[in-house]
């Protein structure tokens, strides 16, 4: 893969645009609503809300999101973008500029009266995981901004393994390969649906 960060920042706001974000409320149960990303660059990402919205009060008590946001018009043409971060308020400052870059929020605030409504908030240090369904094997991949700390996950096949190639036989896409007698996984097309570790005979497969 050739993509960087901003390059899975600016295909999340200029080709998606439109995420479901997910905060908690008091009880700490997941919320969700659907958000538009105005704006991006290297350090993060940028949204508003009204500062009348329960969303505004859980943002401000939180500073943490989590989102999912989808391109495609099938199942098997599909692009995937999640992101969990931290945020902070921006302020209104910012909003003129959001809006120019954003022309159709000025039909649903119209006035600048109207808009004082509003504030924006950044996602300013974040994990991020990106998925391509519509390719063959199906490709994966992370990445962090903001100074966020990039975390090991999905299966990783020890050095007890014996090189049965049983593993082989259940991965869905073939992304199990045999380098000296030793079975190791292509992270960057693995499903993680765990069927290697699940028919391994000596358990050398583990869930990191």
């Amino acid at each position: 893969m050739t993509m960087k960060t901003k390059d899975y920042l600016q295909f999340l706001t200029e080709y998606i645009h439109t995420v479901v974000m997910a905060t908690v409320d008091d009880n700490g149960l997941p919320v969700t609503c659907a958000i538009d990303i105005m704006d991006y660059d290297e350090s993060g990402l940028y949204f508003l809300t009204a500062k009348g919205k329960d969303f505004y009060k859980r943002l401000k008590r939180d500073n943490f999101v989590a989102l999912t946001a989808i391109k495609g018009n099938d199942t098997m043409a599909s692009v995937s973008v999640s992101i969990r971060g931290k945020t902070k308020e921006l302020g209104f400052d910012r909003i003129p500029m959001l809006f120019e870059k954003n022309p159709y929020m000025n039909k649903i605030y119209p006035t600048k009266e109207s808009a004082s409504a509003l504030t924006v908030f950044k996602i300013h240090e974040g994990i991020g995981e990106w998925f391509d369904l519509s390719k063959k094997p199906i490709e994966r991949d992370t990445f962090t901004f903001g100074g966020a700390e990039n975390k090991v996950n999905g299966y990783y096949i020890t050095d007890t393994c014996i090189g049965c190639e049983s593993c082989i036989s259940v991965c869905p896409q073939s992304c199990i390969d045999i380098t000296a007698n030793k079975a190791v996984i292509r992270q960057n097309n693995c499903l993680h649906c765990g069927n290697c570790a699940e028919i391994c005979p000596v358990g050398a497969v583990e869930k990191i």
